[in-house]
C-alpha cells in the first residue's frame, strides 16, 4: 500500500500571497501524467495530508505540487511557509484516473480547469499522449484574478513547441484582464462563445473532456454538455467526458 517518504523541498514558487508551488526530490514510483500524491506535515504529534496533483511530467527530475492556501486549513499555510532545504512527508502510492490512457479515441481534447486543478493537465500536455492522439487541444484556465493565472512559461513553452495544435484559453471572472474571457466555464459553453473564440465545434463526433477542479464547475459543465450528447467516461461505459474533482 505505499510508504510515507520524507522529502526536502528543493523550491518554492510563490506566485501570489495565496498561490505557491514547491519542488521536491522524490523516490516516487512510476506514475501516469495527471495523477496526484498525498502530501503532508507532522503537526502537534499528527501527520496531517491531503491528495495533490503533480504538475510534473513522469519523466522529470524534480516532483512539483501547486496548491491555493487556505487561510485556517491545518495543512496549506503551513506548505506555503516552507523553504529550500525543509522537510515535507510525501506518500509514495502514486494515484488517479485523469490520465490520457483512460480515455477513448478523439479527434479534440478539450481541457478545463478551475484554479490549480490546472497542475494536472500540465502534467499530461508535457509528455507526447496528447499531442500523438489528437489534431488539436484546448486548454482553458479559469481564476478569479488575473494574477491567478499561473504557469505562463510553461504554457508559452508548449505553444513554441505544438503551434497551432493547441489553443490556450484563459478565463478570469472578477476583473477584466486582457486577452482573457470572462466568463465562467459553464456559461462560455452555453453561449458557444469558447467555441467561437478557438475557431472549433465541441461535438461527441470527435471531442474528448477533461474536467478538473471545483465540483460546481464539473457538475454545471456536465449539464450543458449532456443534452449535446456527451456523457460521462466510463471504464465499462465509454463516453467522452473525464472528471477529477479538486482536492
Amino acid at each position: 500500500m505505499g510508504e510515507w517518504l520524507e522529502v526536502t523541498v528543493a523550491e518554492k514558487i510563490r506566485w501570489n500571497d495565496g498561490l505557491y508551488s514547491l519542488r521536491f526530490q522524490a523516490p516516487l514510483p512510476a506514475f501516469k501524467a495527471g495523477q496526484f500524491a498525498r502530501v503532508g506535515l507532522d503537526v502537534d504529534g499528527e501527520r496531517i495530508a491531503r491528495p495533490y496533483s503533480l504538475v510534473n511530467a513522469p519523466d522529470e527530475a524534480l516532483h512539483e505540487i501547486h496548491f491555493n492556501v487556505v487561510p485556517d486549513g491545518p495543512l496549506s499555510p503551513r506548505l506555503a511557509r516552507l523553504e529550500a532545504g525543509d522537510a515535507l512527508f510525501v506518500h509514495s502510492s502514486v494515484t488517479g484516473t485523469m490520465t490520457m490512457e483512460r480515455t477513448p479515441a478523439h479527434r479534440h481534447l478539450w481541457l478545463f480547469a478551475t484554479g490549480t486543478a490546472l497542475g494536472a493537465f500540465l502534467s499530461i500536455l508535457k509528455t507526447n499522449a496528447p499531442w500523438d492522439r489528437a489534431e488539436r487541444v484546448v486548454l482553458c484556465h479559469s481564476v478569479r484574478r488575473a494574477t491567478d493565472l499561473t504557469y505562463g512559461e510553461t504554457i508559452r513553452r508548449l505553444k513554441a513547441r505544438h503551434g497551432d495544435q493547441i489553443d490556450f484559453v484563459p478565463v478570469v471572472t472578477r476583473e477584466a484582464h486582457p486577452g482573457a474571457l470572462r466568463e465562467r466555464i459553464p456559461a462560455l459553453l452555453a453561449s458557444g462563445e469558447i467555441e467561437r473564440h478557438v475557431g472549433l465545434a465541441l461535438s461527441p463526433e470527435d471531442a474528448h473532456v477533461m474536467l478538473c477542479g471545483n465540483s460546481d464547475m464539473i457538475e454545471a459543465v456536465q449539464q450543458v454538455l449532456e443534452p449535446r450528447g456527451l456523457r460521462r467516461h466510463r471504464r465499462r461505459e465509454p463516453g467522452h467526458i473525464t472528471v477529477e474533482k479538486y482536492h
